[in-house]
């Protein structure tokens, strides 16, 4: 699957980037992990904590999928709002998601000191805007829903939003908590320290084929076989191509960055900025002082399609961009880029086993908090192959309900360390 056209910004802030031999020969471990991304390298560096036998392996180099697309955000907030997420899945389970999202954002920003790569994490807050006027009212149940759970949150109306920021909105909340990291440095530092403590990398090493058996599974590459008792498929989108219970649909998503500004805008305390309305813009500075601009979601199209909507679409989000802030003279695009983009049918992402594939697990961080995914499935199953039951997982299932109606009995006690 081609997941990315255009123009990526990371590489370029990460030279040189680590690399990592092809596979040659026969080997075994505890567990294989087949993807190099952020899902894989987040797991990766979770299971070399506790001492595992691990084994990465990826077709391309270490990050070459659909990570290279990631803008970076970090938030508790999801896609789904809380509100929606209780009344899909029941009070236990909706605040349970979002507990666990915040949770895992916490640790993903206790990564700073840990890595030897600097992932450049930096704690940020939040301005969710009223797209339409019509919007309010669910910004405001939002608002109560967060604050009775125990979350951050602040309804601000026009006059506090035009107090602090160039354009004026009916109605937002502003929320603590979240975060921006610049995605390849923090794949990378994860994975340089797993292979520090024992994990063996390999890229440009293709899974042909697998045999599964009693005792383990057997994969199959281009130059060797890996005997594995446990397999952990992180192959963000490319997943659909291997189930054919899908579960997830699959847009185009565009994305910018701008060169560097002389001078920010009135732009509260370098917050995220996105919207109500699905689906929706965002906006978020680096540290060098370039905008990300994202969104102009459109419908699944072919590669060389994608490619030819680059120049439009970037264009459009630029402009998004000055409606926002209009005392930005002229910027400029610097990066442009296109990729694929998936959510699934609850809004939830799927992490957990398959009946059809004995002694494998999957991560299908499918949604705008991809990275926040990662660190929960990370966790999860790090601890489930450890031997640690967690209840967790049936929230996640593969194999959930297309229409799940919220359950009687809530989960135990969350617990996310990491």
């Amino acid at each position: 699957m081609n997941l990315n056209s255009g123009n990526t910004p990371w590489q370029k802030t990460l030279e040189p980037v680590p690399s990592y031999p092809l596979l040659e020969g026969d080997i075994r471990c505890d567990c294989l992990i087949v993807g190099g991304g952020t899902s894989g390298a987040m797991t990766a560096y979770r299971l070399s904590a506790s001492g595992a036998d691990v084994v990465v392996i990826d077709k391309r180099t270490l990050g070459g999928g659909s990570s290279q697309a990631n803008t970076g955000l970090l938030q508790v907030s999801n896609d789904k709002p809380l509100t929606s997420c209780i009344h899909t899945f029941g009070e236990a389970q909706g605040v349970l998601f979002y507990k666990l999202c915040q949770a895992s954002l916490r640790n993903i920003l206790k990564l700073q000191d840990k890595l030897d790569i600097d992932p450049r994490i930096h704690p940020c807050s939040s301005l969710l805007y009223a797209s339409t006027a019509e919007d309010i009212p669910l910004l405001r149940q939002e608002h109560e829903t967060l604050l009775a759970f125990g979350f951050d949150s602040e309804f601000w109306e026009k006059d506090r939003i035009s107090s602090v920021y160039s354009f004026s909105k009916a109605a937002g909340l502003y929320s603590r908590g979240d975060a921006v990291t610049n995605p390849l440095r923090l794949l990378h530092g994860l994975m340089a320290k797993a292979a520090s403590q024992g994990v063996r990398v390999y890229e440009h090493t293709e899974a042909k084929h697998y045999e599964f058996k009693d005792d383990g599974v057997i994969c199959y590459t281009g130059n060797g076989r890996i005997f594995a008792k446990k397999v952990i498929f992180a192959l963000g989108y490319e997943t659909q191509e291997m189930k054919k219970d899908k579960g997830a649909l699959l847009v185009n998503t565009y994305a910018i960055m701008t060169r560097p500004l002389p001078e920010l805008p009135k732009w509260h305390e370098r917050s995220l900025v996105w919207e109500t309305a699905r689906p929706y813009l965002y906006f978020r500075i680096t540290p060098d002082l370039r905008i990300i601009a994202g969104g102009r979601d459109e419908p699944l199209t072919d590669p060389e399609r994608r490619e030819k909507r680059i120049l439009t679409q970037g264009q459009r989000l630029l402009e998004d961009l000055q409606a926002l802030f209009p005392e930005i003279q002229d910027p400029e695009i610097e990066f442009a880029w296109g990729s694929v983009f998936g959510t699934t049918h609850d809004g939830l992402p799927y992490i957990g086993a398959h009946p059809r594939f004995p002694h494998c697990y999957f991560i299908e961080g499918y949604g705008g908090n991809g990275t926040v995914y990662s660190m929960i499935a990370a966790e999860l199953l790090s601890d489930t192959l450890a031997g640690k039951h967690r209840a967790e997982l049936d929230l996640f299932s593969l194999t959930r309900s297309s229409k799940p109606s919220p359950p009687a009995d809530p989960y135990g006690d969350i617990t996310a360390t990491i």
